[in-house]
């Protein structure tokens, strides 16, 4: 149960707040959903998840810009930053949280090693709305990656839900 811990944990303080959370995901698939629905009361603070794997999928459902796809590629900080904007934006959510990135074996590129994930988060509140993305580096099979994504993900979204109190 300590790979789940940042679930639970998430999940306590998104209960806590009364927001909702919404999912935009492309190299993990759905797990950052299942791993968030496998938590029992999840329907309290988890609205739904989008598996954008295609970069059509990315615009015509979250509204990515195709200049930022042709510029800086699926598996990039803006890419990242507007697919969590955007999955917020449809559900109509507090917290949007992405994933884009490369988990293998193959489709790496020396810019863009496989391993390499791109989490956003982006937050909407009285005050107004804030984005952030970051990059991150994993070693291992693509279950590994995808499950390493998938943690980091749910830590990212953790640590922004805990310094938004």
């Amino acid at each position: 149960m300590t790979d789940r811990s940042p679930v639970e944990r998430v999940g306590d303080r998104l209960r806590e707040t009364g927001v909702m959370v919404a999912v935009a995901e492309s190299s993990t698939g759905g797990l950052v959903c299942s791993w968030l629905t496998d938590v029992p009361g999840s329907s309290d603070y988890f609205d739904r998840g989008v598996v954008s794997y295609s970069n059509a999928a990315k615009v015509e459902v979250l509204g990515v810009n195709s200049a930022t796809l042709n510029e800086h590629g699926a598996v990039s900080e803006q890419t990242a930053r507007e697919m969590a904007v955007g999955v917020r934006d449809l559900a109509g959510t507090a917290w949007g949280v992405s994933t884009t990135g490369v988990a293998g074996p193959g489709g790496g590129t020396a810019r863009t090693p496989v391993g390499t994930v791109y989490i956003g988060v982006a937050r909407r509140n009285g005050d107004g709305s804030a984005v952030s993305a970051e990059r991150y580096e994993f070693d291992g099979t693509r279950d590994a990656c995808k499950r390493q994504f998938t943690r980091q993900a749910l830590t990212d979204l953790l640590d922004a839900v805990e310094s938004d109190r």
